[in-house]
């Protein structure tokens, strides 16, 4: 292979891992890192927390290289996802599967120096993050799907930091599934004209004329989760701070998504990466503090 032919390549595989787009990274990034400065009480394992950073990267491109070949015949007939390397023919399946399970193998390589039961919770991790594509086709709400897929990373870094998963891990998965249903909802109502078309289900389209109150409603019950998960853990002013201000970022995206507007619904959907990074502040300072 010439080096103009590999570079063509490799340019290809970076488009299909969306490397250009660290939205889905970011936006899976911040909630394992708060579960992992409030399992570590603000102190993670280095280890643990560049094991994780690198994992969520590795495993968010493989999401999306699964998610172009479950789409395959789909993006062709979407406006905005018409250029991905499948829809213009510039990737075979087989290479597609195949960087898809090269990504897998190195996320596994990547946890194989923490715990047993990190290891163990792994399984179910790639397993959500390989289906959820496929829950576009039957399931109403693949947003609910994806919420767990997005998610998964806070049992994991509670059983990597202390070799368990305490009730806290849960509510804060059960809190972010909120969050990330809001979020993919929001992006979903930007598609919608174009998956009506092509007959997929997304949360946009069955909540149908109450898209955005779904929208706010999610975001509500996931303030108040995340309120009542401070005063569980014993958290300060600064998180309690970030939550207001996150509230206010939220409001925002109503003004947004209330149009149905699709560029303001992608902005929207964009802007709940302030929110993470936000409310990752508000914790991180909180254990400075102490």
């Amino acid at each position: 292979m010439t080096h103009a032919t590999m570079h063509d390549r490799l340019q290809v595989y970076g488009q299909l891992m969306r490397v250009d787009k660290p939205i889905g990274t970011l936006l899976l990034l911040w909630p394992t890192l708060w579960g992992l400065w409030l399992a570590s009480s603000g102190r993670p394992s280095p280890l643990i927390l560049v094991v994780f950073v690198v994992g969520t990267f590795l495993m968010r491109s493989a999401g999306c290289v699964i998610n172009d070949y479950a789409d395959r015949h789909i993006d062709l007939h979407v406006a905005r996802t018409s250029q991905r390397p499948f829809a213009r023919g510039a990737v075979s399946e087989k290479e597609a599967l195949l960087l898809a399970t090269a990504l897998a193998l190195l996320s596994l390589l990547l946890i194989l120096p923490l715990n047993g039961l990190t290891l163990l919770m792994s399984i179910p991790a790639v397993l959500l993050a390989a289906t959820y594509p496929f829950t576009k086709r039957f399931f109403p709400i693949p947003q609910a799907y994806l919420g767990i897929a997005f998610s998964f990373g806070i049992p994991m870094v509670y059983a990597a930091q202390t070799g368990q998963v305490p009730a806290t891990a849960w509510w804060l998965l059960a809190a972010n599934l909120l969050w990330t249903v809001a979020y993919d909802t929001a992006y979903a109502m930007a598609d919608k004209p174009d998956d009506l078309k092509i007959g997929i289900r997304t949360s946009a389209i069955t909540f149908g004329d109450y898209d955005v109150a779904a929208i706010m409603l999610c975001h509500g019950v996931f303030i108040a989760m995340m309120v009542l998960l401070g005063l569980d853990q014993g958290l300060g002013w600064t998180y309690y701070l970030s939550l207001l201000a996150s509230c206010l970022l939220i409001a925002k995206q109503y003004t947004e998504i209330r149009t149905r507007d699709r560029k303001l619904c992608f902005k929207a959907f964009l802007d709940n990466n302030r929110v993470g990074a936000v409310i990752f502040a508000g914790i991180a300072v909180d254990f400075l503090l102490r």
